[in-house]
Formats: structure tokens, C-alpha cells, sequence
């Protein structure tokens, strides 16, 4: 069972994503919060293996609430958002969410969304990603740039996969274009998340272009 937490302060879409979280076999709703602060309670007691987290919400925002669950390894965060692609998403990418839900998705999509990042595949939409990862881009940082010195500990097949990544390349993408095992493109993948101490594909994608590999 797949054990999930939903933070959204609007009651009638979080009932709605309860109400089709409830309808598969394999997901259990293990909790609801109203907003950040509770999510992150939550997270804290009930200890989910996913938190589906609105980005704005009342007391502590979603991106704020993110970057606590990830750092006390609480849960895998999946982003809810209208696609605004405002700076509270790329926080929210910088605080290790592993990807990112529209709240227009319709049930079957939500439903394998979890399961994907429940599997630790953080690109949930390879189309969705790379729009995401351009607009990115385009914006001025804020924040100070990653150390290039970072990638000094990767392999250049690994540099070559984080590349990809920043592509927002699905694994059987980077497969295709690397002529390589699918495979083995998950392990390389593992191996340079671990070497860039990165909780996600997605933190991967985002530090990728930020260093223009």
C-alpha cells in the first residue's frame, strides 16, 4: 500500500483527491491537512511514504512545509499546482520535491502520478518537466548558483545522464539516446543523486540546467 498524506487548504479539491486516492487498491489516505503547519505534524506522526502538498497554503506555505519533510526524511513530497510557475514552485524544487501534479489532472493521471513517485521517479510528466525546466531557465536566479566544482565526483556517463535529466528525459528516453539499458540508465541515475546528495530527478533536472551541463 501506498501510504498518503494531502495537503490542500481548498476542502472541496482535497476531498475531491481523497476521494480518488480512496478509489484505488494500492493507496491509502493516511491523513489531511489544511495547511503547512498540520502537514507537516502530520508528516511527523503518521509518517507517509507520499505527501501530496498544495504550493500555497495558510500558516506555512507548501514550498516551506516541503523543505521540512524533506529534510527530516519524513516522506517523498509530490507538488500540487496550477502551473503558474511562479517562484514557489522552483522553491519548491529546490526544497526536494520529487515532481509536480496539476490540480486539473484528472483521476487516472493522479492516481499514476503517486505510484510513479511512490517508485522514486521524480519526472511524473516528461512533457510537464521540460516546460518547467525552460521556464526555469529563463528566470533570473536568485539564489546563489550551484558549485560546478560538484560535478568533478561524476563519471562522464554520469554527466551524459544529468544532462539528459535537465532535458527532462523519462529513463526509456535516456535509453534511447545514450544506447543504453533502461537499467542501467536507473542505476547511473541513483549513482549521481547519491554523489550530488539530491533527494530527486527533479532537484537533479533543476541543478542540471543551473550549471548548463
Amino acid at each position: 500500500m501506498i501510504r498518503v498524506l494531502v495537503a490542500e487548504d481548498q476542502s472541496a479539491v482535497r476531498a475531491g483527491l481523497v476521494l480518488i486516492l480512496r478509489s484505488a487498491p494500492d493507496i491509502e489516505v493516511v491523513g489531511e491537512a489544511a495547511d503547512g503547519e498540520r502537514a507537516v505534524a502530520l508528516a511527523r506522526g503518521l509518517r507517509p511514504d507520499l505527501v501530496l502538498m498544495d504550493v500555497q497554503m495558510p500558516r506555512l506555505d507548501g514550498v516551506s512545509a516541503t523543505r521540512q519533510v524533506v529534510a527530516e526524511q519524513l516522506a517523498d513530497v509530490l507538488v500540487l499546482t496550477t502551473f503558474d510557475l511562479d517562484e514557489y514552485v522552483f522553491g519548491a524544487l529546490r526544497a526536494g520535491a520529487s515532481g509536480f501534479l496539476l490540480k486539473d489532472t484528472d483521476a487516472k493521471d493522479l492516481l499514476e502520478a503517486v505510484r510513479t513517485v511512490a517508485r522514486g521517479e521524480g519526472l511524473i510528466a516528461p512533457a510537464v518537466t521540460r516546460r518547467l525546466i525552460a521556464e526555469f531557465a529563463a528566470k533570473p536566479v536568485r539564489e546563489p548558483t550551484a558549485d560546478p566544482a560538484v560535478l568533478e565526483a561524476l563519471t562522464r556517463r554520469e554527466r551524459e545522464v544529468l544532462s539528459c535529466l535537465g532535458e527532462g528525459l523519462s529513463n526509456a528516453e535516456i535509453a534511447g539516446r545514450l544506447d543504453m539499458a533502461e537499467a542501467t540508465v536507473k542505476t547511473h541515475v541513483s549513482r549521481l543523486l547519491g554523489k550530488l546528495e539530491l533527494r530527486s530527478r527533479v532537484q537533479a533536472a533543476v541543478l542540471a540546467r543551473e550549471l548548463d551541463v
